[in-house]
């Protein structure tokens, strides 16, 4: 592939990034409304519309910077609102709620992948810049996905271990919330973030490449 300039490459990371974000959200507040919680689709969230979803630190500037400066991809959009008083089974639907975002990531990862295959046959002007979308689409929603399934206070790997846990856990696990971004960026800034989640990223990004033979 062609080397990119920083605006092209912004400018192709900016549907992926969008859509990764807002599909995650979505599939929390879908799963959700299946469980019997209709707070999302009462708030007018489940919807693919990312204006609905969009956070300008967390889905925009943040995401921005990183890209920017490192070449990856880091961001949130506004969580989709879920009251677990309103599940048929809180505790064990929360687990299914919180496991739906990186599940939606995942399907997604592979959807980027067709789209940079069938972009393969497609004339050089047009089809490169979708390769090159569907390829840092893969890897933003494999990023994302697996990010969030880290068992931290704040993400969803650590919403479904509170929930997971026998009660009096649960609670002293739960008071570690307003701490779990802190976490989050010791564990990136000291590189240990890098090391926990690139086995698994080039595992994935190795799979689905080679399943779609897209040579990379």
């Amino acid at each position: 592939m062609l080397e990119m300039t920083l605006i092209q490459k912004i400018a192709l990371a900016v549907i992926p990034v969008l859509f990764a974000i807002t599909g995650h959200e979505v599939a929390h507040g879908w799963v959700a409304s299946r469980y019997g919680d209709q707070t999302a689709r009462f708030s007018g969230r489940l919807t693919l519309n990312p204006l609905k979803h969009i956070d300008i630190v967390g889905t925009v500037l943040v995401p921005l910077l990183l890209f920017i400066t490192t070449s990856s991809v880091f961001g949130w959009a506004k969580p989709v609102p879920v009251d677990a008083r309103n599940l048929r089974s809180p505790r064990s639907d929360m687990i299914k709620v919180a496991l739906a975002g990186p599940v939606a990531n995942l399907l997604m990862a592979f959807m980027w992948a067709a789209i940079a295959k069938i972009s393969l046959s497609l004339p050089g002007w047009f089809g490169v810049p979708l390769v090159g979308m569907g390829i840092v689409g893969i890897q933003i929603n494999l990023v994302l996905g697996i990010l969030n399934c880290l068992p931290i206070p704040g993400l969803d790997g650590g919403t479904v271990l509170c929930n997971a846990l026998p009660p009096r856990m649960a609670w002293h696990f739960s008071r570690l919330q307003p701490y779990g971004i802190f976490i989050l960026l010791l564990l990136m800034g000291t590189q240990v973030l890098f090391y926990i989640i690139s086995p698994p990223l080039i595992f994935f990004m190795s799979l689905i490449t080679r399943f779609f033979g897209l040579g990379i």
